[in-house]
């Protein structure tokens, strides 16, 4: 079910009214079942996978929790390859096997190339068809019937596992409780990932209504909304038409479309994660950001602790702080950050322009630290903390407006270039892209399906929430009389300005 639908829109009215009319008892099991609802408008059928994860995790985080010594890892290894499992088998089995099937080729023996593809194609079609999908004749088609949200919801139940072997979480006794904890509806499909110590108490506890909790909630769902059907759904436009044939395109539509991306990414992926936590928040949860105005990060680094911050502080925690972090010497924080980039590429989806994409960010990271090495030796302040392992830090009072600006758009480049791989197709397209963009000719002419009204105000929209979030303008709803008007007046622009092409949201893949 899509945030940006009329079935949605009854859905909520329907379940949140539902919500604060019942006690605790009947609450639960509303957003339970509800949640199981809006799953299953996607593709019914793939709810089997879910609860499989959730009575794994469930049976896993109570024997963990009574277990000692060697048993008590030995469990959370075994609950950690269950949910992995599930999730390489749907998600990269055709990925794996067609680049073993490449190597194999490469070594010059086609026909175990074919036994080794063919193989894991029909397992794949097996299960498949358990399911109730028919007529698939590879894994490549997968993509188009991956389970709805499963890195998102993998990675939260995963969370569940590791804090309760941690000792930072008990185990959840209340079966109900924590399958609700893995598929709470409003950020079930793309997050934001959350953690069991920050969730599960909350769907304990019986939350009375509270008028400015509603208000809060409601604006952040309609400016939410309003960045993905009026700003993402608008740049699509451009987007879709350059990157859908990159090779009939020039070097300025090409940039105009890289450009435009940047922003539609954001705008689609942070607009979603508004109408999640907003939504969470009319009923009295409270979800964590995701992100934190991204594009007017200064560093790389910086960027990486405002944009998608869940996925970032979860690969932070249970990735690159096991692997040592910065504790075992240079070389190895070097060989940490790489690795959490690749893995996050991975993350998105089976293709090795998500692995370059997060190669690039981690090469981008590690020359970031050694240049704030070099500088240090040199006897200049060092601008930014390295990676991921620092919290988000005011910027320093004492940079000049001139660095900051400078800063700033080096940032946006840099970042801009990397969506280059992670929008294209496959890695020739990519770099097909890329030579484009570099020898590009003053005399190129924009190619669009939008026409020169719907571009200019394309751009408008995109200064207008730069603005905004540059000097972190937030919308009142304190006083009700403010709201009613502005909640109407993001209403009626979303309406009048909106593409409605029921565009699915880009996470929504992964």
């Amino acid at each position: 079910m899509l945030f940006n639908s009329l079935q949605f829109l009854l859905f909520f009215i329907v379940v949140t009214l539902s919500y604060f009319s019942l006690k605790w008892q009947g609450r639960w099991i509303l957003l339970l079942v509800a949640s199981c609802y809006f799953y299953m408008v996607f593709q019914p059928s793939y709810i089997l996978i879910l609860f499989l994860t959730i009575i794994i995790d469930y049976i896993a985080g109570i024997w963990i929790e009574r277990s000692s010594g060697r048993s008590r890892r030995w469990l959370l290894i075994l609950s950690l390859i269950s949910n992995l499992g599930i999730l390489a088998f749907f998600k990269y089995l055709g990925f794996f096997t067609e680049n073993i099937a490449g190597l194999f080729d490469f070594l010059d023996m086609p026909h175990i190339a074919e036994t080794v593809t063919a193989g894991a194609n029909r397992v794949f079609v097996k299960v498949l068809h358990i399911f109730g999908k028919s007529g698939i004749s590879s894994y490549k088609d997968n993509m188009s019937i991956l389970p709805i949200g499963l890195s998102f919801h993998t990675f939260q139940a995963m969370s569940y596992t590791i804090e309760v072997y941690r000792g930072n979480q008990k185990a959840e006794r209340h079966f109900g409780i924590y399958a609700l904890y893995v598929m709470f509806y409003p950020q079930l499909v793309a997050g934001p990932i959350e953690r069991p110590q920050n969730v599960l108490w909350q769907f304990h506890k019986t939350f009375a209504y509270d008028a400015e909790n509603v208000k809060a909630g409601l604006m952040q769902m309609a400016f939410g909304l309003f960045k993905k059907l009026v700003i993402a759904d608008r740049l699509a436009m451009l987007v879709d038409y350059a990157y859908g044939n990159p090779s009939e395109q020039n070097g300025l539509t090409l940039l105009a479309a890289t450009f435009f991306y940047t922003f539609q990414i954001y705008c689609d992926f942070s607009g979603y994660s508004d109408v999640a936590i907003g939504a969470a928040r009319v009923m009295g949860f409270t979800l964590m950001e995701n992100f934190r105005t991204p594009y007017i990060a200064q560093s790389i680094s910086e960027f990486w602790r405002r944009w998608h911050i869940s996925l970032s502080t979860w690969f932070r925690d249970y990735l690159y702080i096991p692997l040592g972090g910065n504790r075992k010497g240079e070389f190895r924080q070097y060989l940490n950050m790489l690795i959490v980039f690749l893995a996050s590429g991975l993350w998105h989806g089976p293709n090795w322009t998500y692995v370059i994409w997060g190669g690039l960010n981690g090469v981008y990271q590690i020359l970031a630290v050694l240049r704030d090495k070099l500088l240090s030796k040199l006897g200049f302040s060092s601008t930014q903390p390295s990676l991921i392992t620092s919290p988000v830090h005011d910027r320093e009072s004492q940079k000049s407006p001139v660095r900051v600006v400078i800063n700033t758009l080096i940032t946006f480049v840099l970042i801009m270039l990397t969506w280059v791989f992670f929008r294209a197709r496959s890695v020739g397209d990519a770099f097909m892209i890329l030579g484009r963009i570099g020898t590009l000719s003053f005399s190129d002419v924009i190619q669009s399906p939008m026409n020169a009204v719907e571009m200019w105000f394309s751009l408008f929209l995109i200064v207008f929430l730069l603005i905004k979030e540059a000097f972190v303008l937030s919308i009142p709803t304190r006083n009700t009389v403010q709201f009613v008007l502005l909640f109407t007046l993001i209403t009626f622009v979303t309406y009048l300005f909106g593409v409605f092409s029921s565009n699915q949201f880009i996470y929504f893949q992964f």
